[in-house]
């Protein structure tokens, strides 16, 4: 499970097995909590992982912020 960015206490990652037959996503985990969120065609959550509503929000900021690098290293990877 490839570690893309840390920013704070949250891991940006992906998944090495399998995901290459899904749209481009990402998971980010604190702790025990994991969500998904698409990065195409926009930025949209898959699944909320019991992260609360204001966190979510938080959390898709930053993955908008840094959706484009998130992509890259997505289609690096599964290249």
């Amino acid at each position: 499970m490839p570690l893309i960015q840390k920013i704070g206490p949250y891991e940006f990652r992906f998944y090495s097995r399998g995901e290459a037959s899904e749209r481009v996503h990402i998971h980010v985990r604190r702790d025990r909590l994991e969500a998904k969120f698409w990065l195409e065609p926009t930025v949209g959550l898959a699944r909320a992982g019991r992260f609360k509503l204001h966190e979510l929000t938080e959390i898709a900021r930053m993955v908008e912020k840094h959706r484009q690098e998130f992509r890259e290293a997505w289609h690096e990877y599964f290249q």
